[in-house]
């Protein structure tokens, strides 16, 4: 598996290689390889490099393993159509070299990612009929259409699960740990919870395990009863998950085959767990706006501290 996974990202990168000397440019100061200007990262009002960059990511076991997962510093996990789960992995404090397999946004998606300025989304492309409201929301689109420099297709893997990014052609660099307007806080350990060997989220087609591990110190994760790895050849660990119960609603939109998309509320108040060193601690979750983090709280009120570390966020159907 290590060796398929690396000689597949070694395809990609040859692929992403040959994209840029197709080119035929050689780049200048301020250029990217193909000539065109290397875009800088966006600056907040306060001057604060502050654009995340987040990116849709397909999590169907076709779909695996992902490439670029260890290195985002959220990732969302949502419910979609059939029951099934798709990802958003939310790039702040580093870029990987490739992300993906890529697939389309949701309505939900523009709610969720209010939280930043401005952010890059990148996507392989949604409904027709959301494209619109896509435009209109306060966030940079990148889909293949509009970049294709941006995104290469990987031969060996059957469409749609063989689409990828390079991040580095849609951000000069990453924004840093203040582009994280997530509300999340990071610190010591909350007192109280309750041991935890391991926790299970299931959506009705799919499900997500977290295994505490000591030497990883982190949760490993398991999708459908299988060990989540990277392409690159590592396991998925997060410091700490949050299983955030939300309301999951029909959205206005529909899939080819007529199933009504899931719609995540991400916005209002309910209970959640945090999933931090071996411990598993009840808390309530509030967001008050689309434009605010979410803030997370003990029973008393005190904020909840996470570990220092990549946090999952699995949003389950509330009770």
């Amino acid at each position: 598996m290590r060796r398929t996974a690396r000689a597949r990202r070694s395809a990609v990168t040859a692929l992403l290689a040959a994209v840029a000397l197709a080119a035929g440019c050689t780049a200048g100061p301020g250029q990217d390889d193909d000539g065109r200007p290397r875009p800088e990262p966006s600056r907040s009002p306060g001057g604060t490099a502050a654009p995340v960059l987040a990116v849709k990511i397909d999590n169907v076991p076709a779909a695996r393993p992902q490439t670029g997962l260890g290195a985002a510093d959220v990732v969302y996990a949502e419910p979609v159509e059939g029951g099934l789960s798709r990802l958003m992995a939310v790039y702040a404090t580093r870029l990987p070299q490739s992300v993906g397999p890529v697939r389309s946004a949701r309505e939900s998606d523009l709610e969720l990612l209010g939280q930043f300025h401005r952010p890059t989304l990148a996507f392989s492309g949604a409904q027709s009929k959301l494209l619109p409201l896509i435009d209109r929301a306060p966030l940079r689109a990148e889909t293949p259409g509009r970049t294709p420099g941006a995104y290469v297709r990987d031969p060996g893997r059957p469409a749609p699960y063989n689409l990828y990014l390079d991040p580095g052609r849609l951000m000069a660099a990453a924004p840093g740990a203040d582009a994280l307007t997530t509300g999340f806080r990071y610190g010591a350990a909350p007192e109280g919870g309750a041991a935890a060997a391991s926790r299970t989220v299931r959506y009705p087609a799919a499900r997500f395990t977290f295994t505490w591990s000591a030497r990883h110190a982190g949760w490993l994760v398991a999708m459908d009863g299988t060990p989540a790895v990277t392409a690159e050849g590592g396991r998925l660990a997060p410091a700490t998950v949050v299983v955030q119960y939300v309301t999951v609603r029909d959205s206005a939109y529909r899939d080819f085959l007529g199933h009504a998309t899931p719609y995540v509320e991400t916005v209002g108040s309910g209970r959640a767990q945090v999933l931090r060193d071996g411990r598993a601690h009840e808390v309530r979750w509030e967001r008050g706006t689309a434009a605010e983090g979410t803030r997370f709280t003990t029973a008393g009120g005190a904020p909840v501290n996470f570990a220092r570390g990549q946090v999952w966020v699995v949003f389950a159907q509330g009770s």
